[in-house]
């Protein structure tokens, strides 16, 4: 009988993340500035959480949902950063095998969750665009629960097949990742096994988590540019557009980033390089996102007035 080559290996029991480095000479700049972003993406996605719960005019499905993304967007970037910032300010670089599987099924997750998210989001503005006289009707808070829950629910078991396979590779040396979190495509490189089989389901589900709401979203907008081309009056046309325009930017820098990080060949492409393109759906993604949509919002910027116009109770007499 032919014993697989790696059963005569040792088995290693941590991976060590090598994060950036390479520009080990900006290490305070670059925790420093990443700590400022993680504050940022954690207040300002709590602050939309707080703002839609406290009031009550916005307790509407398109609020709904964001309060979703914002809840989806504090556990990504939490899955991440704080390991990063330990990579760089103290060099903790080491991360058990364990410990690295669960960071890449939360991260794979998670961003399958958001794409199924963004396309659920089209489709309610679609409906509030191209149908508003049935849209009360059909959107309802249990199908709003039911879409949002069956968005959670699809993504972590989907990328839980990939978490499966990923967990019966042996990984027997070298162990370091040349990267500042544990993806897939790093990961799986450092196992001494076939993993033809992993890298093909791996490919499937993410491509169906991926494109599929990409196409969704591009035929949702489609019609929704119909819709906003059809009204006679220039008002009209800008005050339908502003409902969708947020979540139209949000959409495109959330694909365009991926796009550019797990499409680019890397042959063409310095590992630095895919790097960055990863921080910019990691962190400046997540950090833009409570902006962008609160920036030209008038019912975010109406609660957030009332918010702060109300006095402490203890202040009260």
């Amino acid at each position: 009988m032919v014993i697989p080559p790696w059963e005569n290996q040792t088995t290693i029991a941590e991976f060590v993340l090598r994060g950036f480095s390479s520009i080990r000479q900006l290490n305070i700049f670059l925790f420093m500035t990443f700590l400022v972003f993680y504050i940022l993406i954690i207040s300002g996605n709590i602050l939309i959480v707080l703002l839609v719960f406290f009031s009550h005019h916005l307790h509407t499905p398109m609020y709904f949902f964001l309060v979703n993304l914002s809840f989806l967007e504090i556990w990504y970037t939490s899955n991440i950063v704080p390991k990063m910032l330990l990579i760089i300010i103290a060099e903790q670089k080491t991360i058990s095998v364990a410990g690295c599987l669960a960071q890449f099924y939360f991260f794979g997750s998670l961003a399958a969750t958001e794409c199924l998210l963004l396309a659920v989001m089209s489709y309610d503005r679609y409906l509030a665009i191209c149908q508003p006289l049935h849209y009360p009707i059909l959107m309802t808070g249990p199908l709003c629960i039911k879409l949002a829950s069956s968005s959670w629910l699809c993504c972590f078991l989907l990328t839980a097949i990939t978490m499966v396979l990923l967990s019966r590779l042996t990984f027997c040396g070298p162990n370091e990742i040349d990267h500042f979190f544990c993806d897939f495509t790093p990961l799986v490189h450092l196992s001494c096994m076939d993993t033809s089989l992993t890298e093909t389901i791996a490919y499937a589900t993410s491509s169906a988590v991926t494109l599929v709401p990409f196409l969704l979203i591009t035929a949702s907008y489609s019609c929704i540019l119909v819709a906003i081309l059809r009204i006679p009056s220039g008002t009209g046309r800008r005050k339908a557009f502003s409902t969708c325009s947020s979540h139209l930017t949000v959409v495109t820098v959330f694909y365009g980033t991926l796009i550019a990080t797990y499409l680019v060949p890397s042959a063409n492409s310095s590992q630095l390089l895919r790097k960055g393109f990863s921080l910019l759906y990691t962190i400046l993604t997540p950090m833009f996102n409570p902006i962008i949509y609160s920036l030209r919002n008038r019912d975010i910027h109406e609660a957030l007035k009332m918010c702060l116009s109300k006095k402490p109770s203890f202040l009260l007499g």
